[in-house]
């Protein structure tokens, strides 16, 4: 026999950090979702770790944090530089927001 509380869905938010209750939840998802972008444009280059190192500007212990997702040690803008040592733009938009409430931060890539 289930147990009702088994069976209870809970909807989370689009943040799965502040789903999980991080006080820094968006900066989180923004340095995750800036990482993809840089982690899959490294993948298409196809290069090793050294030479990504030196491509970015940084140690190569590094680019194995960056690879790993573990990105305590990197900001938003130093992340976003990375993109643009890539040969990508980076834009960053500032909008009234059009509902009541806080605003959000959001990355998103184009291809």
């Amino acid at each position: 026999m289930t147990n009702s509380k088994d069976n209870d869905i809970t909807t989370g938010t689009n943040n799965v950090f502040e789903d999980l209750g991080f006080k820094d939840a968006a900066e989180r998802q923004t340095k995750t979702r800036l990482a993809f972008a840089v982690n899959e444009l490294l993948k298409a280059r196809k290069i090793k770790q050294r030479e990504i190192a030196e491509l970015l500007g940084i140690p190569q212990p590094k680019v194995s944090a960056l690879k790993n997702y573990r990105l305590d040690q990197f900001s938003v803008e130093r992340l976003m530089e990375f993109l643009t040592a890539l040969n990508h733009d980076v834009e960053i938009m500032i909008r009234p927001r059009h509902t009541t409430g806080v605003g959000h931060i959001a990355v998103l890539a184009v291809q």
